[in-house]
């Protein structure tokens, strides 16, 4: 009997002592750092103590695309929208706004927008009703319609932002897109400050921290993927910084982001930006969308006046099309 005891107690010891070790290591709250691809990433206690696969997940992370195509499935969606953009002058006062209520359309594989209520002040539309400010631009291209657009999907794979062929209004449309969709990627056409936008690469992990955590958002499990600038960087290195921080939730179970927050600012010689986000997901049958988006920016280029501007994107009775 003494015989048996002992054997169990041996083959039990080694799930005793990582047990201790584990308990121990989350009680006094030590994070775990790692290298993956000569990135260094930290772990907190959580994600070491579930014993996933980190690696493969912090490389699904940075390869997401579920932030885009929930933008890209609102193309085959119907849906209402409160549209509140407010253009700003130099002193926080109102220059221009522009309110109103859409409703989204779906019919046979076409789209098409119903204005239900609008209203503007200052000079936010030209005379001929089109928007006189970039930002008012760049929010229709995302969430407002004109005319009819057939043929469309919600395929992300394959589909990439290009400022090829672009110039003037259409270029700097396309690269605050990219700065929206895939914040942390590299922009061209934009000089000095493209390849500083690459979040990912080695000289990067020289100037950010990138930490993954596991927490509860809206009654669901979540990573929390968070990526800050380190706190000891010298005068100069901190020039390279655009990103002032970047937190993303991914739903555990599905992978999907399903609410991301970031800040974003430069200052160079012939142009300079400052821009924060924040967007929440929700569904729609099997479909992530945007819920609400919340954009708050102050922005120049050489060709372009300063804009100061906010605004807020809500979209609600959301119908798949049948």
């Amino acid at each position: 009997m003494k015989l048996m005891y002992a054997v169990v107690v041996l083959t039990l010891l080694p799930a005793i002592i990582l047990a201790q070790q584990r308990d121990s290591f989350i009680v006094e709250g030590k994070d775990t750092t790692i290298i993956i691809d000569k990135g260094t990433f930290t772990l907190k206690p959580v994600i070491v103590q579930s014993g996933i696969d980190y690696k493969s997940l912090l490389r699904r992370i940075q390869n997401d695309t579920t932030f885009y195509k929930a933008f890209r499935n609102l193309h085959i969606v119907e849906f209402t929208s409160y549209n509140n953009i407010t253009m700003l002058n130099k002193n926080n006062g109102v220059q221009a706004s522009y309110y109103s209520k859409t409703k989204q359309h779906r019919d046979k594989g076409c789209r098409y927008m119903e204005t239900l209520d609008q209203k503007t002040s200052g000079d936010f539309l030209k005379p001929n009703g089109d928007f006189n400010y970039l930002t008012g631009e760049m929010y229709a291209s995302i969430f407002l319609t004109k005319g009819k657009t057939c043929g469309e999907d919600n395929i992300v794979a394959g589909r990439e932002f290009s400022t090829a062929g672009k110039s003037g209004t259409e270029k700097h449309k396309e690269q605050l897109k990219m700065l929206f969709f895939n914040p942390g990627r590299r922009i061209p056409g934009i000089p000095f400050i493209g390849n500083k936008l690459d979040l990912y690469d080695e000289d990067a992990h020289k100037l950010y921290d990138y930490a993954l955590d596991y927490d509860t958002y809206k009654g669901n499990s979540v990573y929390i993927f968070s990526i800050k600038p380190k706190a000891d960087l010298g005068f100069f290195s901190r020039k390279n910084i655009v990103v002032d921080e970047m937190t993303t939730r991914f739903d555990a179970a599905t992978m999907e982001v399903v609410s991301r927050s970031y800040s974003l600012s430069y200052k160079a010689g012939l142009y300079d930006f400052n821009v924060t986000m924040q967007v929440e997901m929700t569904h729609v049958g099997n479909l992530l969308v945007p819920e609400t988006m919340r954009y708050k920016g102050n922005f120049s280029a050489v060709t372009k006046k300063r804009e100061r501007g906010e605004f807020t994107a809500t979209l609600f009775d959301f119908k798949p099309e049948f």
